[in-house]
């Protein structure tokens, strides 16, 4: 038995106007269905891939306010979101997750103000703005992952430096450990390393799993360390 809160995902794409420029994404094109079978799903591949705008339907489809938050959450700065939730259906386990959150880099100065909003005598802020901006991602991150939680996570790692990368990846290990689980679009090398974590490629085709030594973060990043040298004066030559 599937023990995962969202077991598949599959898109009616009658659902979508035959204009939709989500028919253009070769990623999601021709996907009939996605089964997930680890507790860390990672989304990786090129900047515009679809990666985001999956994330982003899975979470709302979940939920989980467009701009990010927990599903307390219900404001709207910008519409900028796809229509691609309302062509998804999930599958969903009988189990259902005791907490959540949806964590957007791109509006998380958004999410941090409504924050302020949302705080009371119960509740008090966390005061985010007065954190740097690493600082803030970490206590989110230590603030809301838990246990028997459902986590959707859109590049977590863009304001954290490599070493509290590693202490996200510890929550996050642990948090899956203990029955949660993630859906995470990231480029870091770090976060991939996860052990046991599904990972899926938006690029060269239709969505696929891979392997960690074969994505694009992990084979550019070693290349560099190996070869920093050579690839630097390659590509500074005409300076």
């Amino acid at each position: 038995m599937n023990p995962l809160f969202l077991q598949s995902a599959s898109i009616n794409w009658d659902k979508l106007p035959p204009c939709s420029y989500l028919r253009e994404i070769e990623a999601l094109r021709g996907i009939s269905q996605l089964t997930f079978t680890s507790p860390i799903t990672f989304f990786v591949g090129e900047n515009g891939s679809g990666k985001s705008t999956l994330l982003e339907a899975l979470a709302i489809a979940s939920g989980f306010n467009p701009e990010g938050g927990t599903k307390n959450y219900s404001f709207s700065t910008y519409d900028s979101h796809s229509d691609l939730h309302d062509a998804l259906r999930i599958s969903r386990s009988f189990h259902q997750p005791g907490w959540g959150y949806f964590l957007r880099a791109e509006s998380f100065y958004n999410v941090a103000t409504m924050e302020e909003a949302y705080a009371d005598e119960t509740h008090p802020s966390q005061r985010f703005h007065e954190k740097s901006h690493g600082e803030s991602f970490l206590a989110i991150a230590q603030q809301q992952l838990r246990p028997n939680g459902l986590y959707f996570l859109d590049e977590p790692e863009a304001a954290l430096s490599p070493q509290r990368q590693l202490t996200l990846l510890l929550l996050i290990h642990q948090c899956a450990c203990q029955e949660s689980q993630f859906f995470i679009v990231t480029h870091s090398p770090i976060l991939l390393g996860i052990p046991d974590a599904a990972i899926l490629s938006f690029d060269d085709g239709p969505i696929h799993p891979c392997a960690y030594e074969e994505t694009d973060s992990y084979q550019v990043t070693e290349m560099f360390i190996q070869n920093r040298k050579q690839l630097l004066a390659r590509l500074l030559s005409d300076c």
